[in-house]
């Protein structure tokens, strides 16, 4: 018999068990109870003096674990079944713990028959499963035949077949007159299993007593009664009958009666006495877990709460394809519908409907001609329906549209990335626009300088279609009369035909440096000068030899 008096474990401020008082009787197998940190394993350490007791006292037979002679052959314990060397077998190490008890050898063979190892009894214990390693402490425990035992979590990692045999093997323990001490978190085993229970909750008794007390007290029972069906006049007699009698009766909607506060006998008698017929009439009581969680529900330290998932679902950072625009059906990101935010920017004031919004604010690395909106350029006013970013009369790729510019031609070439129609990286033709128009020259009729990149040709054929819509000029010379895609029109510019690409520069000022219009004379970032328009008085010719070596 194991018995505790007073019981108490501190571990510096926590105290983990405190004053427990309890029996476990031998011929029963006792289930030990309570939630995770309840102090279960604390006592169980205690009681095998592993741990020794802040207070109180804890004894097995009479005695303290300690001081019992040949422990080991009185007292069988499976705390953890790790608890071995992983590099001998499962012989190796029973026969190491029987001859450090005093046991025979040959009890070795007998115990790893009962659990079932013998076919692996030569093999090293570190390669086993969870439930071979809880099968061979189990034989541990029963090495030296004792009188007491006591398992830790026994069923844990066992196979079905093995959570019955041991649950037979433990009731044939008890029914041989042996003290079983059994811990677990398994309600439905307990119920099979167990006789008598032991729970506590943080430390401290909450019951000890035996399995079917222990429901009743802490559950409610009911009776389920049914009568004839097709008479519904019985089932309200029967109804009104009870309910006089001190029950209380719900109906079910099956049509039978779920009776509380009567035991059947009784429900019987009432039936007779008021002519009712019954087709049913059966106990129903509740499970030892619905039993355990209605005392319990206070004493557990540990409880879990709904996945939320919020980390998973943040929103997206501020300024991610427009700060947060509105996406509507349809559309994905860089699919921007007409005056709305779009993919890179926001749409222009008085962008028409059905023309793809073109940023405004952000600085690119292209910027347009001076006076232009920042980024790749907005749509410009007055532009018509269907128009792609940069067609005629919107803002060219590198330059401005001049005054009076008539709608442009498309523009030759391969596409840009933007959908802009890049000036050429060579030389200005003849009669083309350069960078900066001489002053006096009349709208609409080509500068003579050369510009940046030089200006394109007037009247080009078309390109292919840019990613973004339009049709691009050449990474050559851009063709006149349309307005590029980093650029804004210039006042009075018509506005483009429907469906004319993007990016074809006009007449007028051509196109601007990289880095925003630069002035004649300043140098880009790879080192290659602006030079002066020829229009211009102080202008120094240009030298075409030099300039093919410098492309």
């Amino acid at each position: 018999m194991i018995e505790a008096v007073g019981l108490t474990k501190s571990f510096g401020s926590k105290t983990a068990v405190y004053n427990l008082t309890f029996q476990v009787q031998p011929g029963k197998v006792t289930g030990f109870l309570g939630p995770n940190g309840a102090g279960k394993s604390t006592t169980m350490r205690m009681i095998l003096g592993l741990d020794a007791p802040t207070g109180g006292t804890v004894t097995i037979g009479g005695y303290p674990y300690r001081q019992l002679p040949n422990a080991p052959r009185q007292v069988g314990a499976l705390l953890d079944a790790n608890a071995k060397h992983g590099g001998r077998s499962a012989r190796a190490h029973l026969t190491c713990l029987a001859q450090l008890s005093g046991i025979p050898s040959r009890r070795v063979d007998e115990v790893l028959g009962v659990v079932g190892l013998q076919e692996v009894a030569k093999k090293r214990s570190k390669g086993f499963s969870l439930g071979m390693g809880q099968r061979l402490g189990i034989a541990a425990a029963l090495l030296g035949d004792p009188q007491v035992l006591l398992f830790d979590e026994p069923v844990n990692g066992l196979d079905p077949e093995g959570i019955l045999w041991i649950r037979t093997l433990m009731r044939r323990l008890a029914a041989e007159g042996r003290t079983v001490f059994v811990s677990s978190h398994l309600m439905s085993e307990m119920a099979q299993t167990a006789d008598h229970l032991i729970v506590i909750g943080r430390g401290q008794l909450m019951a000890d007593m035996p399995v079917r007390e222990f429901i009743e007290r802490n559950s409610t029972g009911f009776a389920r009664v049914r009568t004839p069906e097709g008479d519904p006049g019985q089932r309200d007699s029967l109804n009104k009958a009870l309910t006089e009698a001190g029950g209380q009766v719900q109906p079910e909607q099956d049509g039978a009666l779920k009776v509380f506060g009567l035991d059947l006998p009784r429900i019987s008698d009432i039936a007779h006495g008021a002519d009712v017929r019954l087709w049913e009439l059966s106990p129903h009581t509740a499970s030892l877990e619905e039993a355990y969680m209605r005392m319990t529900q206070g004493a557990v330290d540990f409880r879990s709460t709904d996945d939320a998932r919020a980390a998973l679902a943040a929103p997206v950072p501020a300024g991610t394809y427009g700060a947060g625009a509105p996406v509507h059906p349809g559309q994905g990101p860089g699919a921007p519908a007409a005056g709305q935010p779009g993919a890179y920017g926001a749409g222009a004031p008085g962008t028409p409907p059905a023309v793809p919004a073109q940023p405004a604010g952000a600085a690119q690395p292209h910027s347009g001609a001076a006076g232009a909106p920042a980024g790749y350029g907005a749509a410009a006013p007055g532009t018509s329906p269907g128009q792609g970013p940069g067609a005629p009369g919107a803002p060219g790729a590198y330059g401005a549209a001049a005054p009076g510019t008539p709608p442009g031609q498309p523009g030759q070439g391969a596409p840009t990335p933007h959908g802009g129609t890049p000036a050429a990286t060579s030389h200005p033709q003849p009669g083309a626009p350069g960078a900066h128009a001489a002053p006096g020259t009349p709208p609409g009729q080509p500068g003579r300088g050369p510009g940046a990149y030089g200006a394109g040709q007037a009247g080009q054929s078309a390109g292919a279609p840019t990613p973004h819509g339009g049709t691009p000029a050449a990474t050559g010379q851009p063709s006149s009369g349309a307005a590029g895609a980093n650029g804004a029109a210039v006042p009075g510019a018509p506005p483009a035909a429907a469906g004319q690409g993007a990016g074809q520069p006009g007449q007028g000022a051509g196109s601007a440096a990289r880095q925003g219009d630069a002035p004649a004379g300043a140098t880009f970032p790879l080192g290659v000068p602006v030079l002066p328009s020829p229009a211009q008085p102080d202008a120094q010719p240009s030298d075409t030899s030099t300039n093919e070596d410098n492309r």
